[in-house]
Formats: structure tokens, sequence, C-alpha cells
């Protein structure tokens, strides 16, 4: 069983950064496909950016240029920086672990765009 956890969210003024982090725990870390997604009010789950356990990267198109997925396998943990963050990007953030048909998800960390 793998648990994940995020942290590193919060509020933050439109033009601002957060760095997002999820520690894993349980399974072997470095063979995980993980992703980060996000659910804004109203809204349905949406990929945002994800990476492979060789460090192959992908980006939403609203990502793309202001955010950067990066995995520390020595650490179990992959990050999100942010940057030039907008109101729209409001949402709550999770984090999924995939290996296989499996699948596992975190608790999610809510990120406020506002000024």
């Amino acid at each position: 069983q793998v648990q994940l956890v995020e942290s590193g969210g919060g509020l933050v003024q439109p033009g601002g950064s957060l760095r997002l982090s999820c520690t894993a725990s349980g399974g072997i870390f470095s063979e995980y496909f993980m992703g980060w997604y996000r659910q804004g009010p109203g809204k349905q789950r949406e990929l945002v950016a994800s990476i492979t356990s060789n460090g192959f990267t992908n980006y939403a198109t609203s990502a793309k240029g202001r955010f950067t997925i990066s995995r520390d396998n020595a650490k179990n943990t992959v990050y999100l920086q942010m940057n030039s963050l907008k109101p729209e990007d409001t949402a709550v953030y999770y984090c999924k672990a995939n290996l296989r048909a499996y699948n596992y998800w975190g608790q999610g960390t809510q990120v406020t765009v506002s000024s």
C-alpha cells in the first residue's frame, strides 16, 4: 500500500510562486509514474503535470512555461514548482502515483491565488 502526503499549498498573490511536495511511503517510489492533478471549484479534476520513472515530463497547456515537475527518488518525493500564478490556478492539488494497474492518491493541498 502506498501513501502519499502533499504539502506546500497556501494563499499567494497573483504572480507569486509556490512549491508543492508529495512524499510517498510504501512501495518502490522510483518505479512509479507520478502526476500532479488539480480540481478547481465546480470543475473536474485535471492533469497538471506528470513525470515518468525515467524523468520524462509532460505538462498541461495551462502549466507549460510556468510550472515544473521534478522528483527526488532518494527522498521519495515529487515536486511541483509553480511560478507566475494566476487566480485560475486556484484549486485543490493532488498527487497520484501509478504503477501498472494501481493508482494511489494523496489527500490534496489547497492552493488559492488571490490579491
